[in-house]
């Protein structure tokens, strides 16, 4: 019986414990995952401002891509994406507190070079489909499916999609023909 007894208090610790350190830090990530929580540090401010005039964020269809779609991997890859996530925040604070000036063109140019295309893919998974677009279907086809040595990245194409100062809302409609 004495057994069960330290069984169950541990059990009962571990839940006491547990749940409001489990609850912290779930809030802690959904309160530090939004755009807004990004731009409250001056560096990322332009990053900000500029992402909001983009197609990621205006666009017919109503998909807002925010800073964590295309800077951590998918969510459901939890230890990469927790500690990616982590290591991006520990950067930036410390950027925030050592650095008096931010260079945005330096910081776009490294970003752009670690970028993947599955970061691109989270989303956009259905680009070997889009109706009256043959040119694009096969520069697609030809980035899925690269043959050896002549692999591409998809911001090799789509480089000023975000991130672009523009002075007007680049807002597409969809158009059907």
């Amino acid at each position: 019986m004495r057994r069960w007894t330290k069984a169950f208090l541990l059990v009962s610790l571990g839940i006491l414990l547990g749940f409001p350190v489990f609850s912290m830090t779930y809030y802690t990530m959904v309160r530090t995952s939004t755009p807004e929580f990004c731009a409250s540090c001056h560096e990322i401010q332009f990053a900000f401002n500029t992402w909001k005039t983009s197609t990621h964020v205006n666009n017919a269809q109503g998909f807002v891509a925010d800073c964590m779609d295309c800077h951590l991997p998918a969510p459901h890859d939890t230890v990469n994406f927790f500690y990616m996530k982590t290591l991006h925040g520990v950067k930036d604070v410390i950027a925030h507190f050592t650095m008096d000036y931010y260079d945005h063109a330096e910081q776009r140019q490294a970003a752009y070079e670690s970028f993947k295309n599955y970061q691109c893919m989270k989303c956009h998974r259905n680009l070997l489909h889009i109706p009256d677009k043959r040119g694009a279907m096969l520069a697609h086809r030809s980035v899925l499916y690269p043959r050896p040595g002549m692999e591409k990245k998809c911001v090799d194409c789509h480089r000023d999609l975000v991130h672009n100062m523009t002075p007007v809302y680049n807002y597409r409609q969809y158009q059907k023909f």
